[in-house]
């Protein structure tokens, strides 16, 4: 966990940092276009209202869904039997995803929207030129 609050991670695990809680489900495609970033991720049950989309820290996309996947009432009977259960996830399904982004992207822009289970996440990218970062430096034969 202190790799990812290390200023150097980018060296160990490259530009791209991002987390997923323990048993997520939440799938993830990544694509970038020459105007934007665009996530998809996988939230199945969740409504729009239980998806929260947020960045932390400046530059950390943070995707928390909460809720989701209630039991129907035949499945809080205590003569319903199960036998098989892939569908259902442990506890409340509740999940997060953390992703690093880069630094070329307008935040105060994010749109985000929830259609068939699927969470889209449209980050537009800063496409202004910079400033160069090269800062020369005076050399002289004292200090």
């Amino acid at each position: 966990m202190a790799l990812f609050g290390d200023p150097f991670r980018r060296f160990i695990l490259g530009p791209t940092v991002y987390r997923t809680s323990p048993g997520s489900t939440a799938l993830l495609d990544w694509v970038e276009s020459p105007t934007a970033h665009i996530f998809k991720i996988n939230v199945p049950g969740y409504s729009k209202e239980e998806v929260k989309v947020q960045v932390e820290d400046g530059n950390i996309l943070v995707i928390r869904a909460e809720g989701g996947k209630e039991e129907t009432s035949q499945e809080k009977e205590k003569d319903v039997v199960w036998h098989v259960a892939e569908r259902r996830s442990l506890g409340k399904g509740d999940f997060s995803r953390e992703i690093e982004l880069p630094e070329d992207v307008k935040v105060d822009q994010i749109k985000a929207q929830v259609e068939n289970g699927v969470l889209t996440v449209v980050v537009p990218k800063d496409t202004t030129p910079k400033s160069s970062k090269v800062r020369n430096i005076h050399v002289t034969s004292k200090l």
